[in-house]
């Protein structure tokens, strides 16, 4: 399958962020911390060269622990604020108001001794579709300033936000590029959800997440929908099944997605397998490890 989705909006966001860059002083970048490599838009890193960087490893309760710390101590050896983030909760807002201003403390010295006092920081909010953006700001403004969804494309415009009078955020909408080198990358965008998932065949998806994750996290799929060794090697005797259809087979055995004469429906099964993964009901996956 060729991981490419790249609507006109994402156009006109990108052309809307170089015009106010300029207003900017520093950049705030989520990620998703289950692939924070391919969860960061290379286009970010031109457009801010000149600016003050904070990456935010976000939906950190989704991601393996582990991994997320590598990750952060990989981020903080290039020379970027990093930290992790939870934004549904919102626990970390303090901290993330607190390394905004540490990001910043060259800039405010600089306008101190030029005798600007008071002019607040302009952070502006950037990534990917569906990586938590709005939440992220409506947990630190303390209300819902910015519209949410939990599929990509909610954020169509700029919004301004003001957090306090030291602080305004500039919500952007979800940006991808054009075209992806490297399929790796849309392959494991397209796990996460930054994709429009009427684009994609939801059987091949589900088929890639259960062999990436026979990998790093082979008794995931396992344990959480009761399938034994012995359940697939019998569905692989049949017809046309690989092993990687032949688990998801057996998903939609044990979970009773039958299609009209007991065959099972495999899309139904990967619609719940994906959902599962996204949610974190397969338990805490990375996708990427640095």
């Amino acid at each position: 399958m060729n991981y490419q989705w790249y609507p006109g909006h994402m156009t006109k966001a990108i052309r809307m962020m170089q015009e106010n860059i300029k207003l900017i002083d520093i950049i705030i970048e989520l990620t998703d911390a289950r692939i924070p490599a391919a969860g960061r838009n290379p286009d970010i890193d031109e457009l801010g060269k000149n600016k003050f960087r904070l990456i935010v490893l976000n939906k950190a309760d989704l991601a393996d622990p582990v991994v997320t710390k590598k990750w952060r101590e990989y981020y903080q050896a290039q020379g970027l604020f990093v930290m992790e983030m939870n934004s549904k909760t919102g626990n970390e807002a303090g901290k993330v108001k607190e390394m905004i201003t540490s990001a910043c403390a060259e800039k405010i010295e600089r306008d101190k001794k030029r005798g600007i006092v008071g002019r607040p920081i302009r952070a502006m909010v950037a990534g990917i579709p569906n990586v938590g953006k709005s939440t992220f700001i409506n947990k630190l403004a303390g209300k819902a300033s910015a519209k949410t969804g939990n599929k990509p494309g909610v954020t169509k415009g700029k919004q301004w936000i003001t957090l306090s009078k030291n602080m305004q955020l500039l919500d952007t909408p979800g940006i991808l590029w054009p075209k992806f080198e490297d399929q790796t990358v849309g392959l494991h965008l397209a796990l996460i959800g930054s994709m429009n998932d009427e684009n994609l065949d939801s059987v091949e998806l589900a088929c890639e997440l259960i062999n990436i994750l026979k990998e790093s996290y082979p008794n995931a799929v396992y344990e959480k929908y009761n399938i034994t060794k012995e359940q697939v090697d019998e569905l692989m005797d049949m017809e046309y099944q690989t092993p990687l259809s032949a688990v998801l087979s057996a998903i939609a055995i044990n979970r009773k997605c039958y299609k009209q004469g007991a065959e099972p429906d495999m899309d139904r099964a990967a619609g719940l397998l994906l959902d599962d993964f996204r949610n974190g009901r397969l338990g805490r996956i990375s996708l990427e490890r640095p």
